[in-house]
């Protein structure tokens, strides 16, 4: 948060809590006021609410910005705390060059990516390059119309409720299993609301399903069951339940069996992935989407969750190394837990369902093993 100004003199202080008393007094049964809060930098009033918290937060926050300061509000030692926190975020415009060139060469890394760690050949060749390109472009589109929608979700979301947020950031990894280690994108502001964090964290997974599992429905469609290799030096995809059914509905079997799977078409490799990525952002903890999606539903207590997710993902590791990594950086992005300006008003019965819906969505798409190799 940028400051404005500097600290202010103490009788300009002073005036400030008394304007900023007689602001909330119809809305908030004060009982403690501390002035210099949080390193001088907010003025706290707790107490009881004599309003919903919403209606609270829409009467002050616009008076309070006026004079650079933010509006938080909190549960602290069991009272409604109202913080008004000295300066307000002034985001930056957004960098468009960035994004475009980050974006062609995440293409570019894809497609060659695939077209070389699918070549018939041994040796690297032009040739060999080029005779994959169907192949490899039919892969990186449709994985990129994956990863773009998700990011447009979380976008587009964001701007609906005023929050600002950078455009999508594509990220390469050449002669990586997929030529790219997805995309981001980052709030620049903060959420006003467990709604709109809600709102937000749920776009991105549920733009991406919706166009990922159509992806992956076609891909595997166009696959071929096969008989599996008899000797070891080959890679299984892992199932998850989603994964699984829509194998058995389209091939009428369930795969792999102990003989045979599919021999995946790049569009079903590509849609694999990417349902493969959105669930894994869609785990309940840290800075992931799922953790913003808990952090909306529990808000405090979503903190515990993460140390549970954590515990199972070590678990995990047992079964799967890249577990461990995961739970690296889940532990380190869930030092700063997502939370909104007013962290008081709670979900709706229908956003509730909402963020179990979500959870639901984690289970039927997380894959605990992701890779075998046999």
């Amino acid at each position: 948060m940028n400051a404005d100004a500097a600290a202010p003199a103490p009788e300009i202080e002073r005036a400030e809590v008394v304007w900023l008393q007689r602001l909330a007094a119809p809305h908030l049964d004060i009982r403690e006021v501390t002035a210099g809060a949080l390193d001088g930098r907010a003025i706290r009033l707790s107490g009881e609410l004599l309003s919903p918290p919403d209606v609270l937060y829409a009467a002050l926050a616009g008076p309070l910005r006026e004079r650079g300061r933010t509006l938080l509000l909190r549960r602290e030692d069991g009272q409604a705390t109202l913080l008004a926190v000295q300066g307000v975020v002034r985001p930056q415009e957004n960098n468009r060059w960035l994004p475009a060139v980050l974006a062609v060469l995440t293409f570019a890394s894809m497609v060659f990516t695939y077209a070389i760690m699918h070549s018939s050949s041994e040796a690297i060749t032009w040739a060999g390059i080029l005779a994959g390109l169907g192949d490899a472009l039919a892969f990186s589109v449709s994985l990129l119309a994956i990863l773009v929608t998700h990011e447009l979700g979380h976008y587009l979301t964001a701007r609906r409720f005023g929050v600002a947020v950078s455009l999508p950031f594509l990220i390469p990894l050449p002669m990586s299993l997929l030529g790219t280690m997805g995309a981001i994108i980052r709030m620049k502001d903060i959420p006003p609301s467990r709604k709109a964090l809600l709102y937000i964290g749920a776009a991105g997974p549920l733009a991406g399903l919706a166009v990922g599992v159509p992806i992956l429905a076609l891909g595997i469609a166009l696959s071929e069951v096969t008989t599996l290799p008899s000797g070891p030096g080959y890679m299984l995809e892992g199932n998850s339940l989603l994964y699984g059914a829509l194998k058995f509905v389209i091939k009428g079997q369930w795969l792999p069996s102990a003989t045979h799977d599919i021999m995946l078409h790049p569009v079903a490799l590509a849609g694999w992935a990417g349902v493969l990525i959105t669930a894994l952002n869609l785990i309940p903890a840290g800075q992931l989407d799922g953790g913003h999606v808990a952090s909306a539903l529990l808000g405090q207590r979503a903190r515990t969750l993460t140390w549970l997710i954590l515990a199972a993902l070590l678990l995990l590791g047992l079964l799967w190394q890249g577990w461990l990594l995961w739970a690296v950086l889940v532990y380190l992005s869930s030092r700063a837990q997502a939370q909104p300006l007013d962290d008081l008003t709670t979900l709706k019965p229908g956003e509730m369902r909402l963020a179990v819906a979500l959870f639901l969505l984690a289970l039927l798409t997380f894959t605990p093993i992701p890779i075998r190799l046999l």
